[in-house]
């Protein structure tokens, strides 16, 4: 593929930025109930667990793209032919609008749940999307601009981490790894989504300078995604009785409902205001990833193909009009990327190492 011009890139330790960012979504305001579903007061050992899991597959990603020199669209034509390579490449970068359109659709639906249950997801949709492409037409430098600013801005909510530990009971960990390694293994499930987000390094890859350098903050970027996921977990397993997860759909913000000060009444309606500035690099970052894919494999300009998969986001709000639809959604994204990013990833990486030996 084409060198990218020096102008248009960012550098490395921008990477630390663009992995939290998109890691730290709307899964962060609810991921505690399914993951604590399955394996009770364990489920702080299975977030720990894919976490670390998490930094594994960054490795891989790295020698995956050093190797290859370029991005994932490239890589898997050059491994597998154009024609299997296309399709897998098709199955990324459909995961990837997939990804886009849940944490959208997630979020609009947290905005009607906790603030304006009467007005329209198209409205909201429309809204966010058509920011969105204004970012996006403005390269990937303004777009990790954003990511930088949403994990900036956000950050003057940190204290709301540590505010409900006055009501935590931390008896409600213990006994502590009472399940099996399997059970907590299956009860890793429940953070996939709240963790993916960090594959896009396989498409932004060829814009950052010095590209080899930048994987130690993709790492560093992970730990402290991993931490703060853990220390949720604990807080919120400390904070409520296992009945009271059961039926808490979104943890966080039902914990947070306590704050109070003599000048907001629902502090709860600044998290979910705020959290728009996590939301929006997110979409932000898989519109220009799919589009960015597409100008890769067929040669189309992204200008072209932009306006299409808004299109086709903003069409799913009319659809996705009900919780089971939207968790539905979330199931199929999960599954997906679970499958390419702990499957695919992994044997590609065999076979492409394999390939460069024999060449040799």
């Amino acid at each position: 593929m084409k060198q990218v011009p020096i102008e248009y890139q960012v550098s490395p330790y921008m990477v630390f930025f663009l992995i939290i960012t998109i890691q730290m979504g709307v899964g962060m305001l609810g991921f505690e109930r399914i993951s604590a579903k399955l394996v009770g007061n364990d489920a702080w050992i299975s977030t720990l667990l894919f976490g670390i899991s998490v930094n594994l597959i960054i490795w891989i990603i790295y020698q995956i793209l050093n190797q290859g020199n370029g991005d994932i669209i490239a890589i898997n034509q050059n491994v597998f032919g154009k024609w299997i390579g296309g399709m897998f490449n098709f199955i990324f970068l459909s995961y990837i609008v997939l990804l886009g359109a849940t944490t959208l659709h997630t979020y609009i639906e947290v905005v009607h749940v906790w603030m304006f249950p009467s007005i329209s997801s198209w409205i909201i949709a429309g809204a966010f999307l058509g920011l969105c492409y204004y970012i996006v037409t403005g390269g990937f430098r303004v777009v990790a601009g954003i990511g930088f600013f949403g994990i900036v801005i956000p950050s003057i909510l940190i204290f709301t981490f540590f505010y409900p530990l006055q009501y935590a009971d931390f008896q409600n960990l213990f006994p502590i790894a009472q399940h099996s390694f399997l059970e907590i293994m299956k009860g890793m499930k429940g953070n996939m989504f709240s963790f993916f987000g960090f594959e896009m390094l396989l498409l932004y890859y060829p814009f950052i300078k010095k590209a080899r350098t930048s994987q130690k903050y993709a790492h560093y970027a992970n730990l402290v995604t991993t931490i703060v996921y853990t220390y949720l977990m604990v807080l919120t397993l400390a904070f409520f009785s296992e009945k009271q997860l059961a039926s808490a759909i979104w943890a966080y913000l039902s914990m947070i409902k306590i704050i109070q000060f003599p000048f907001i009444e629902r502090f709860e309606y600044i998290i979910v205001s705020v959290w728009a500035f996590f939301i929006l690099p997110n979409v932000s970052f898989t519109l220009w990833g799919v589009s960015r894919g597409i100008k890769e494999a067929l040669g189309i300009k992204q200008k072209y193909v932009l306006p299409v998969i808004i299109v086709f986001i903003f069409v799913l709000s009319f659809f996705l009009n009900n919780r089971n639809k939207i968790n539905l959604l979330n199931t199929w994204t999960g599954q997906i990327g679970f499958v390419y990013i702990y499957v695919y990833l992994p044997v590609l990486w065999l076979i492409q190492t394999a390939k460069i030996k024999l060449r040799r």
